[in-house]
């Protein structure tokens, strides 16, 4: 029997606790994860591919070694189409994050071009965990860009980051 590899795409600009929420229920869903740093050059972000990676792997390496997660799990980052990242890596899952209705219109019409570029790739929906269901990397970057208080939406190394981006 093949491994599953599942990959968990996304901008993570920045990572948000909903993102390590889908990242901890995701790691259940196969024999490995990938969490794929999307360049996404096309929406602007405010951390670099490489912090946004770093970030990433730092939180994945705590969850790892605290136990939250057993799967082995990796992260990379990718600036060419999902299905073709998936296929680079072997992978026949996409998990896919919701919060809202209104995520589910953009999602399904991404889940069907994907299916239509690669027939084997499958897309999972994973709803938001009930307390991260209204937080958006873009509400917690305007947040921090104002100076607010962030430290409920995002892990404290990723505060230390958006607190330094904002400063300089």
């Amino acid at each position: 029997m093949s491994k599953r590899i599942v990959i968990y795409p996304g901008t993570f600009d920045p990572l948000t606790y909903g993102h390590l929420d889908i990242i901890e229920r995701a790691s259940k869903l196969g024999d490995e994860l990938i969490v794929a740093v999307a360049a996404n050059a096309g929406k602007g972000p405010l951390l670099s591919i490489e912090d946004r990676t770093e970030l990433v792997a730092a939180e994945a390496r705590r969850l790892a070694e605290d136990g939250t997660i057993t799967t082995p799990i990796r992260v990379l980052n990718f600036s060419t189409l999902l299905t073709d990242f998936a296929r680079e890596q072997g992978a026949s899952v996409i998990v896919r994050g919701l919060r809202a209705v209104s995520d589910f219109e953009i999602e399904f019409q991404m889940a069907s071009i994907n299916k239509r570029l690669h027939g084997d790739l499958e897309t999972v929906f994973l709803m938001a965990a009930e307390h991260q269901h209204f937080v958006a990397s873009r509400f917690v970057k305007e947040v921090s860009r104002f100076g607010g208080d962030i430290s409920s939406f995002v892990p404290a190394s990723v505060v230390r980051k958006m607190r330094d981006v904002n400063a300089g």
